[in-house]
């Protein structure tokens, strides 16, 4: 079984953790990683979404924050406090620098991100084929109103700096409308036998890859079923700050509203948590396969009942 999921940074990583428990050793997945939430830091490009991926997937992740590294120390970053060099509020400890410097140098070295990311993943054995959405620049940017007027300020900046404590008036992937798809990608969705849509972030994760054009429209035009599983459970996001951005499009905080939101176009069969099992005829009558099942990611062994469900509805909606 060839397996596609897209996918951002702490929800979608857990979830194909999930995944790989669940499938058999001859199945394969290709991971399209969200890079809108890249960054470029001290001189160096920093991809947030694919490096937490790469981590997780690799055991190298610190297991209670959900990025960054294990056994972390923070030795160049208070060099750089020491000479006046910023920004603080974005901790990159001194074993992240490390995969930060490779990727740069091999970007300057004339290579792509698609080849640098394969690279990297050399050293760590995700177990899945990773792949960015693009290789081209893709910033998300959030427009706020605060003391310092109207603005627009990198993603990063929103989520990290201020907590999203600020209301987020409209999300602009900038870049994203000339920006074209990684090779493979749109050859991975349209030889898929199952797309997959990871409890990651509807806006500003999986709706950033979906802005690049071309992958909307393969997933929508594959045959294979695409099925959703809802990051909200009783009207609240599991992980994060998802309900201030769904608001910034006009999406209600629930998992049937993120679920109309991505459309039955694109939609083939939505997992909703248990406590949300009055979602499910909503969902259905816009014509989205629908079922309620513990969705919770309390472990790996929970995760890939999670994953296996998903399976499940797929063959169900393929039949």
């Amino acid at each position: 079984m060839r397996i596609v999921a897209l996918a951002g940074g702490i929800g979608g990583a857990r979830f194909l953790r999930g995944l790989r428990e669940a499938i058999g050793p001859e199945d394969e997945i290709t991971v399209i990683g969200n890079t809108g939430d890249d960054i470029h830091l001290y001189g160096l490009k920093v991809c947030p979404d694919l490096d937490t991926l790469m981590y997780t997937l690799g055991g190298g992740i610190h297991e209670e924050q959900g990025w960054g590294r294990a056994d972390e120390t923070w030795s160049i970053k208070a060099e750089m406090k020491e000479y006046g060099i910023g920004p603080e509020w974005f901790g990159l400890g001194d074993r992240d620098f490390a995969t930060h410097l490779v990727r740069s140098q091999m970007l300057t070295a004339g290579y792509t991100l698609s080849q640098v990311t394969e690279a990297l993943c050399v050293r760590w054995k995700p177990g899945v084929r990773l792949l960015p959405m693009s290789d081209d620049r893709v910033e998300t940017h959030v427009r706020i109103t605060d003391e310092n007027g109207t603005r627009a300020v990198h993603f990063q900046e929103y989520w990290v700096r201020l907590h999203a404590a600020v209301d987020a008036e409209a999300i602009i992937p900038v870049g994203a409308d000339t920006a074209k798809p990684a090779p493979g990608v749109l050859e991975a969705v349209a030889a898929a036998d199952v797309i997959l849509l990871p409890p990651s972030n509807p806006v500003v994760s999986i709706g950033t890859i979906l802005a690049v054009p071309g992958i909307r429209a393969a997933l929508t035009a594959a045959p294979a079923p695409v099925v959703g599983l809802s990051p909200i459970i009783g009207g609240a996001p599991v992980r994060g700050m998802a309900d201030k951005v769904l608001a910034a499009v006009g999406v209600e905080a629930t998992a049937a509203a993120v679920a109309l939101d991505y459309g039955s176009e694109l939609l083939d069969g939505w997992l909703v948590d248990t406590a949300d099992e009055a979602a499910v005829a909503a969902v259905e009558a816009d014509g989205i396969a629908c079922r309620a099942v513990p969705l919770l990611m309390t472990d790996v062994a929970a995760t890939a009942e999670m994953a296996r469900a998903a399976l499940t509805l797929a063959e169900q909606v393929r039949a």
